[in-house]
């Protein structure tokens, strides 16, 4: 028989190891049985150990729309990965970083934004060139997370701007395969931009009808530049807006316009793929729809833009015709769901703000205090999360910095703990 006094210190002992992040792993146990490992990229560079493409087979998985000229489509070594450049939205990538086997703590999941991917967002700022800075640094979070002795893995989502809903269930995929790998009973979320909402939706809860709901497999929740309350960016400043994505005045940004139509060299052109709303059988960037909120209330319009009040509140301008924010908002905005839902008490959330817009290249949201693209009172908005463990502004950072920038990743490393 086993002495009492033995079995306490042997239970003391594990409870002051689990406080400290430091419980033994437990038995790696099988990963789900609707996940297929359908390829394995092992040493691709960039800090990874490896790289997987798995294929959830729920029904419920669409495969979603991209736009005809390739503007959305996989690029890099993503399309080898993928095995497509239009990848089904049932199909994601699992990264792992150099370390995760033999590195202790809580195992952390990376989740990227729009328009982005694993490596550049996380392990590589400089691969297309869009750091946010004048100089970019050939490693990112995911290196540095790991030299502090995290476990890190990312995940790499099918569609660049793709419906969130289904980017949370591949989120949970995600986390039950680095649970199935590592033993860990729970995983750090740290989510930026876009991500955010993808990451709270799974946490939260708000699934589309044949999801699946959230398995209490997330120990903390970090958001770096979330539209935790919404964006109404696009809309505010529109007509910068449109001339960046609007092919026929020359744009290429993957983005999508407030507009239906729009006239460009004296042309009045349709481009329904691009519009935020569905439109004429074409939905290809429902992931930014599913973001927006009204901010005009508080900080009001960019008055200076051609057709502002067309633009925001919807109808016929001077060289625009768009259906309004409102509009946009009723066709399936998830920021007030996702507050109403709330983060689980047991979830505690870490919001990280930057302060600086001054993204290069780009039209900066001026209208408020913002990182050039979310405005600051957006990505510390707690609305929604009970259990808040930490917030902190960086005012020296822009919105891309703040996934790379030895400031944010310290910020995001302090909090793991």
């Amino acid at each position: 028989m086993r002495h009492p006094l033995r079995s306490l210190s042997a239970a003391l002992l594990a409870a002051a190891l689990l406080a400290l992040g430091l419980a033994p792993a437990h038995a790696a146990t099988a990963a789900p049985g609707y996940l297929t490992r359908e390829a394995a990229f092992p040493a691709p560079g960039n800090g990874w150990a490896q790289v997987e493409r798995y294929l959830d087979t729920t029904t419920g998985f669409r495969q979603e729309q991209y736009p005809a000229d390739g503007r959305g489509d996989q690029d890099g070594a993503r399309v080898t990965y993928f095995g497509a450049a239009r990848p089904y939205s049932g199909r994601f990538l699992l990264y792992s970083a150099q370390g995760w086997d033999t590195a202790p703590g809580t195992p952390v999941l990376l989740v990227h934004g729009a328009n982005d991917n694993a490596d550049r967002a996380w392990a590589n700022p400089g691969e297309s060139g869009g750091c946010g800075a004048p100089s970019c640094p050939a490693t990112g979070m995911a290196q540095a997370l790991a030299a502090a002795g995290h476990r890190v893995f990312a995940i790499g989502f099918a569609h660049k701007q793709g419906d969130n809903l289904q980017q949370a269930q591949a989120v949970g995929d995600a986390l039950a395969l680095v649970r199935a790998r590592t033993g860990a009973a729970q995983v750090d979320l740290v989510a930026w931009s876009k991500g955010e909402v993808a990451a709270r939706a799974y946490v939260s809860s708000v699934k589309p009808s044949w999801g699946r709901a959230y398995a209490g497999d997330v120990r903390r929740l970090v958001t770096l530049g979330g539209p935790n309350g919404g964006l109404d960016y696009s809309y505010a400043h529109g007509w910068a807006f449109s001339l960046a994505t609007w092919p026929a005045c020359g744009g290429t940004a993957n983005a999508p316009s407030p507009h239906l139509y729009m006239t460009c060299y004296g042309t009045y052109t349709a481009q329904p793929c691009l519009g935020v709303l569905p439109t004429g059988g074409y939905d290809c960037f429902p992931g930014q729809r599913q973001l927006l909120a009204r901010w005009d209330g508080r900080y009001g319009l960019d008055t200076a833009m051609q057709d502002w009040w067309t633009t925001y509140y919807g109808g016929q301008g001077y060289y625009t015709s768009g259906q309004g924010i409102q509009a946009a908002i009723d066709a399936g905005s998830l920021i007030a769901p996702l507050q109403r839902a709330g983060v689980p008490t047991a979830v505690p959330g870490y919001l990280l703000a930057g302060g600086s817009a001054d993204i290069p290249g780009i039209l900066n949201e001026t209208r408020g205090p913002s990182d050039g693209l979310v405005l600051t009172a957006s990505a510390l908005d707690t609305t929604g999360v009970p259990t808040v463990g930490g917030t902190a502004l960086l005012g020296g950072l822009n919105h891309l910095e703040l996934a790379w920038a030895p400031a944010a990743t310290a910020q995001v490393s302090a909090w793991l703990g």
